[in-house]
C-alpha cells in the first residue's frame, strides 16, 4: 500500500509517499541444533566457559596491579568491595562487568540478554549501491545494524592500544586481538562481506565500536549507508543515510555462526551502542512508513533448515498470517519492548514476583519481560523455571545445559497474566525437537535483574502464539493470535 504525503515547506512542494513493506523470513539450523547433530555441543559449552573463567583469573591478578599504577586512582586490597572506583574507567568496567556475570548500576551491559546459540530465524538486507546482500538476525532485543567489512579478521582491523599491554588487551579487546603468535586473516566465520570501494552511496563516518552480547563481542567502525531491508528483486524498505556497524573483529561464537552475516537491531535508540539512530527510526524519521510500527509473525519451529519461517511487516498490520490485534501493552520502559507482566504460571506451579528488592539493592517488582525475536526459547528467574520444569517432568541437563521434557508429554499450556489478562502459549510451541531425538523444554534460568534489564525474555514460542506489534510511534506492543496457531 502507498500513500501521497504532501508537505509544504518555506513554499516548496514536497512529495514523499509512505507504505507498507513485507520481508520473508527464513528458518535456519541454530548453531546448537548443529552442534548438538554433529556430537560438539558439550565441546563447545566447556569451551566457552573455559575462556571465560581464563579471562575471569587474568582480571583478579591483574587489576590491583593495574590500578595501583594508575596515580587518579587509590590503592585497594579487596576487589568486590572497591570495584567501584573503576567508575573513572567506564570502559574497563564494562568489560568486567560483563564477566563478572552481573553489571554495575549505571553501567549496564543492555545487550547481553541476547546469546544467539538458538537463533533461527534470518532475514535477507542489502547494503550499498549497486546493492551486496547479507543474511541477519532480525532482532528485537537490541538496536544496531552490523556486518562483516572486507578487512575483517586482519591484524590490522585490531585497535593499536590492544598490542601495547597483555591485560589491557584481555579487557578492551577481542580475544584474536590477543593472539600475538597470529599474523594471518582470519575467515569470519566465512561470512559475506561489504566492501565500501564498490559503493556509490557510501559515506565514512570515522567512529569505532564495540558491541558486546551474551556470547561475545564484536567491534569496527561505523560507516553511512543506503540500506534495504528485503531481497534484491522485491519491494524493499530503502532508507538513505543508515549508520551501521563495519565489523573488523569478532569472537569465535560469531564466526561458529556461519547462518547469518550480522544483526539488524530493531529495538530503541537508547538501547543502541553509541546511541546510532537505528535503521527503522531513521525510516519513520524521513517519513517512510505509513505507521512506524512493524508486525513479525513466526510460523515454523523444530530443527528443519531454509524453510520459510515467517514474515516481518513494515509499516502496517499483516492480517493474512494474522487475526486481529487483541490487545495493546504499553511499555515499561524504552529500551527493549519491555513491558510489566502479573505472574507465569504452567500446571500446578503459579510464579509472581514476591521479593520488592534483590540483594542488591535493586528493584524486582513488579517482573518485567521483553519480547524478543532474537531468543528462542523463554527466560526467567532461576526459581520460578525451575519451579515450572518440575511442575512437567523437565530435567535439567548440566552438560548440555538445557531442560529435556518426553516428547509426547501432555503438560498444561503455560499461561502468562498481563493486567489482569491471560495468554496461554500451547504445550506444542514448549516441546522443541532436537536433531538427535530427544525434545527440549523451551526454558532457560536467568540470574537476578539488576534493576534495569528485564525478569523475563518471551521468545520465540510467545512471538509464534502471538503475532507481535512491535509500535515505536507509541511505545508499545500488540498481541494478535497467530493464524498459523489453527492449523
Amino acid at each position: 500500500m502507498k500513500n501521497l504525503v504532501l508537505l509544504v515547506f518555506l513554499g516548496i512542494l514536497v512529495v514523499v509517499y509512505s507504505e507498507v513493506y513485507q520481508v520473508k523470513l527464513s528458518k535456519v539450523e541454530s548453531l546448537r541444533q548443529r552442534l548438538v547433530r554433529e556430537g560438539k555441543w558439550r565441546d563447545y559449552l566447556k569451551q566457552k566457559h573455559a575462556k571465560r573463567m581464563q579471562k575471569h583469573r587474568v582480571i583478579r591478578q591483574n587489576l590491583k596491579s593495574l590500578v595501583n599504577r594508575d596515580e587518579k586512582l587509590p590503592n585497594f586490597h579487596d576487589f568486590e568491595d572497591h570495584l567501584s572506583i573503576l567508575d573513572q574507567h567506564p570502559k574497563i568496567l564494562r568489560k568486567i562487568s560483563k564477566i563478572e556475570g552481573r553489571p554495575r548500576m549505571h553501567e549496564v551491559t543492555h545487550q547481553n540478554i541476547n546469546d544467539f546459540e538458538d537463533v533461527s530465524y534470518i532475514g535477507n538486507i542489502t547494503i550499498g549501491t549497486p546493492e551486496q546482500t547479507f543474511s541477519v538476525v532480525m532482532d528485537t532485543g537490541s538496536s544496531n545494524l552490523w556486518i562483516p567489512d572486507k578487512t575483517c579478521g586482519t591484524n590490522t582491523s585490531c585497535d593499536s592500544t590492544c598490542y601495547q599491554n597483555q591485560f589491557i588487551c584481555s579487557l578492551l579487546c577481542l580475544e584474536s586481538c590477543c593472539q600475538t603468535n597470529d599474523t594471518g586473516p582470519h575467515r569470519c566465520g566465512g561470512k559475506r562481506f561489504f566492501d565500501s570501494s564498490k559503493s556509490s552511496t557510501y559515506q565514512s563516518n570515522g567512529e569505532k565500536f564495540e558491541i558486546g552480547y551474551g556470547t561475545g563481542e564484536c567491534s569496527g567502525f561505523m560507516g553511512v549507508e543506503t540500506v534495504r531491508l528485503g531481497d534484491k528483486g522485491t519491494s524493499q524498505l530503502i532508507i538513505p543515510k543508515t549508520t551501521f556497524g563495519q565489523v573488523t573483529a569478532m569472537d569465535d561464537f560469531f564466526e561458529q555462526s556461519t547462518q547469518f552475516d550480522g544483526i539488524l537491531g530493531m529495538a530503541f535508540q537508547n538501547l543502541a551502542e553509541d546511541k546510532v539512530l537505528p535503521p527503522l527510526l531513521n525510516a519513520i524519521n524521513q517519513g517512510l512508513l505509513d505507521q512506524p510500527l512493524f508486525m513479525v509473525a513466526l510460523y515454523e519451529k523444530g530443527f528443519e533448515d531454509n524453510v520459510a519461517g515467517g514474515v516481518i511487516t513494515y509499516g502496517g498490520l499483516d492480517m493474512t498470517n494474522c487475526n486481529p490485534v487483541q490487545t495493546y501493552i504499553k511499555l515499561s520502559r524504552v529500551l527493549y519492548f519491555q513491558y510489566e507482566i502479573d505472574q507465569v504460571k504452567v500446571d500446578y506451579s503459579i510464579n509472581r514476583c514476591v521479593q520488592d528488592y534483590n540483594q542488591y539493592g535493586d528493584q524486582e517488582c513488579p517482573w518485567s519481560a521483553i519480547s524478543d525475536t532474537g531468543t528462542s526459547f523463554i527466560g526467567g528467574p532461576q526459581f520460578a523455571v525451575d519451579a515450572i520444569s518440575d511442575a512437567v517432568n523437565a530435567i535439567w541437563d548440566g552438560n548440555d545445559e538445557a531442560y529435556y521434557i518426553d516428547c509426547n508429554s501432555k503438560a498444561a499450556p503455560m499461561e502468562i497474566t498481563i493486567n489482569d489478562q491471560k495468554y496461554t502459549i500451547p504445550v506444542s510451541e514448549l516441546i522443541v525437537p532436537t536433531a538427535n531425538n530427544k525434545c527440549y523444554w523451551a526454558f532457560f534460568p536467568m540470574g537476578e535483574s539488576d534493576g534495569f534489564s528485564p525478569n523475563w525474555v518471551f521468545g520465540e514460542p510467545w512471538i509464534r502464539t502471538y503475532c507481535h506489534v512491535f509500535d515505536l510511534g507509541q511505545k508499545r506492543v500488540g498481541l494478535a493470535p497467530s493464524k498459523h496457531m489453527n492449523n
